[in-house]
């Protein structure tokens, strides 16, 4: 019987060490990213030819050159990304209970990974990196980083779930707000994307002032196939203000629930990323956009993106019964399987 209760009680709390797991393959995967965003600056995008998955058509590379070792390295890195988001889905699978939305989480991320995978091989097929100015380029980054902020909030919301100990299972939730919330995330999507596009600019087109990289933003006389994607750049900032709307809308509600967690540190975080973001941004702009900028930038914007997916879980998904909160789910079933032993 003591046998049965541990097993029961393993697969209701998950260890330790699968929770730090799950936030460790959350920080690498931003790693990689931030990685990736070194190749399009740099413009390293074709350092590996038309060839996918293998680089120059092998696996070894002889003498090869800086913008070679650059792409190299990020394949290598995404390929390690997969193996880690592999081994959480299954890690989860056999640590949790059924019904837990931490497995939902794992396995989008799966997906979300190896569709991820799929439209960088398209991006390096179809020729769309490096100096491309192709029309299909903005419109195949933008889908890619799509993918790359759901994957990033997929791997925040299985590390979030599993260091839950209540409203983890799909029977014991209840939604509040969800539509609104939908919306404001959409939106903040939409500025992670335009931030994207706004960066491919100043790589594709970079001005040597600042004075030029305004008149280029709003100058009548740009035409050609440079036009749109030079006057997209000031689109950024200013979605990222209407986005603003909706995060002191979330501020507001984390400050007057009263709900199972303590989200006042969460939402200073959330306060402190944001404002962080806006000093990067005018920064970025007055430096005319360097590559370590860009990358702090980036790394600025994924933090406050998983910061908003945790809070906006916690006040979007809540236990379905809210007395739960006082309890601790070990000491539950600790207690529950003492008296199982009691009785028998």
């Amino acid at each position: 019987m003591k046998t049965i209760a541990a097993t029961y009680l393993t697969q209701r709390a998950p260890s330790a060490a699968l929770r730090r797991f799950a936030w460790g393959v959350l920080v690498y995967f931003i790693a990689t990213i931030l990685w990736g965003a070194v190749v399009r600056a740099t413009g390293s995008g074709a350092g590996c030819g038309d060839h996918w998955p293998l680089c120059n058509g092998t696996v070894l590379q002889h003498s090869p050159s800086v913008e070679t070792i650059i792409e190299f390295t990020h394949r290598v890195t995404a390929a390690i990304d997969l193996i880690c988001v592999a081994l959480l889905l299954v890690w989860s699978w056999r640590s949790t209970a059924p019904g837990h939305l931490a497995r939902w989480a794992a396995g989008t991320a799966v997906f979300l990974t190896l569709t991820e995978g799929l439209l960088g091989a398209l991006l390096v097929k179809l020729g769309l990196t490096a100096g491309s100015h192709s029309p299909l380029r903005a419109p195949m980054e933008a889908l890619h980083l799509s993918n790359t902020l759901l994957l990033v909030a997929a791997l925040a919301m299985a590390a979030h779930l599993l260091s839950r100990t209540q409203g983890y299972l799909w029977r014991d939730i209840r939604m509040s707000a969800p539509v609104g919330t939908t919306i404001g995330m959409i939106a903040v999507m939409i500025v992670g994307v335009t931030g994207s596009l706004a960066a491919l600019g100043d790589t594709l087109f970079p001005a040597s002032s600042l004075n030029e990289s305004l008149h280029q933003d709003f100058s009548s006389h740009i035409v050609g196939e440079s036009s749109w994607l030079l006057r997209w750049r000031w689109t950024h900032p200013t979605i990222a203000v209407l986005a603003s709307i909706f995060l002191i809308w979330l501020l507001i509600r984390a400050a007057r629930r009263n709900g199972p967690w303590d989200n006042r540190k969460l939402s200073a975080l959330v306060i402190a990323l944001l404002a962080a973001q806006y000093v990067l941004g005018v920064a970025d702009v007055w430096l005319l956009a360097p590559v370590w900028m860009q990358v702090i930038h980036l790394l600025g914007a994924d933090a406050l993106w998983t910061a908003l997916v945790v809070l906006t879980a916690r006040l979007t998904l809540l236990p379905a019964r809210p007395q739960f909160a006082v309890h601790d789910v070990r000491q539950e079933l600790r207690n529950s399987a003492a008296t199982v032993s009691t009785r028998h």
